[in-house]
């Protein structure tokens, strides 16, 4: 299946979205690149960085659970370049 590698930005405002927050990364997990969280303790926040390399509906479908978590925003930049699969030999 083609990949993407893209971004998705996420701002927490309610610490107890936290955990399933974290649950929905943990089923993404063979996907993530990598991972970077910053704790705004004088705004009340988080902000959390994924990037990620998937296939296309696969990461709108993680952004999208992330962003219906309430008092949880996401946003997603794609790079424009796309991984083909490899065709397979029978």
């Amino acid at each position: 299946m083609d990949t993407r590698v893209a971004v998705i930005s996420i701002i927490v405002e309610n610490p107890e979205a936290i955990v399933t927050l974290n649950d929905l990364l943990h089923e993404a997990g063979n996907y993530i690149i990598g991972r970077m969280g910053i704790p705004y303790r004088e705004r009340g926040i988080n902000i959390i960085s994924i990037a990620i390399d998937a296939p296309q509906d696969m990461i709108s479908s993680l952004s999208g659970k992330i962003g219906r978590l309430k008092g949880v925003s996401a946003k997603t930049a794609y790079s424009n370049i796309i991984t083909k699969a490899e065709a397979q030999n029978d």
